[in-house]
């Protein structure tokens, strides 16, 4: 038996970016930087994570809709390591979470920063992506 499933908290390091696939599937990229949960470095600085994350469909649009740089966000999902040929012929490697479920922690800042309007609805519950095609960065799942 094997076990894919990972949860993170950390802060948009910028804003989701959502694009949409030639047959109209919604899928938001975004990075998350996590804090390690462990003593500071020699420096006593704390040690930091970038996480590259995929959300598709609800997940991606409630993303780029609710969600702006800088908020604290839970992600659950799964970790996906792609490889494909880029355009030089060099083999290139990704990993990243494909997440299922995508929540705002906190609410936007009321002075302008973050996101427009408010904070909305509380998260967009599960998608249950499928695998995404190795071959292509942004196929569809």
């Amino acid at each position: 038996m094997a076990l894919n499933r990972v949860v993170l908290i950390g802060r948009l390091t910028r804003d989701p970016e959502l694009k949409y696939t030639p047959s109209g599937l919604p899928v938001a990229n975004f990075t998350l930087a996590v804090d390690r949960n462990q003593a500071p470095n020699a420096q006593g600085e704390k040690e930091t994570d970038f996480i590259p994350c995929v959300a598709w469909r609800q997940q991606a649009e409630f993303a780029a809709n609710y969600l702006g740089k800088g908020r604290l966000v839970a992600v659950e999902g799964r970790i996906q390591v792609r490889k494909w040929q880029g355009q030089d012929g060099q083999t290139r490697w990704a990993t990243e979470v494909i997440c299922d479920r995508v929540q705002g922690l906190d609410r936007p800042r009321q002075d302008g920063e973050g996101v427009p309007g408010g904070g909305g609805i509380p998260d967009a519950g599960f998608g249950g992506q499928d695998a995404m095609d190795l071959d292509d960065p942004f196929s569809e799942p």
